[in-house]
């Protein structure tokens, strides 16, 4: 019977995937960490600063999260006002 025939399961490795998405969500998480602290972060692109997007008061719904003006960095959050 051979690898491919009808009836054998193949075992698919996903462990390489699964270190690149760890990696880059923690690389996101500590960016957005930093920005929440109030540091100053540079888009990895084109070097201009991040802006992160959070709910106010005036205005609660939107797109929110961390971009740079170019559009190279988009990462949106889901976020909700607390009052």
């Amino acid at each position: 019977m051979s690898e491919t025939s009808p009836g054998k399961t193949q075992k698919l490795d996903f462990s390489a995937i699964n270190k690149t998405t760890t990696k880059s969500f923690n690389a996101q998480k500590n960016l957005i960490k930093r920005l929440f602290k109030g540091n100053t972060v540079l888009c990895e692109t084109c070097k201009q600063p991040l802006n992160l997007i959070v709910p106010t008061e005036k205005q609660q719904t939107g797109k929110y999260g961390v971009f740079c003006k170019k559009g190279c960095t988009d990462i949106e959050l889901e976020l909700e006002m607390v009052l």
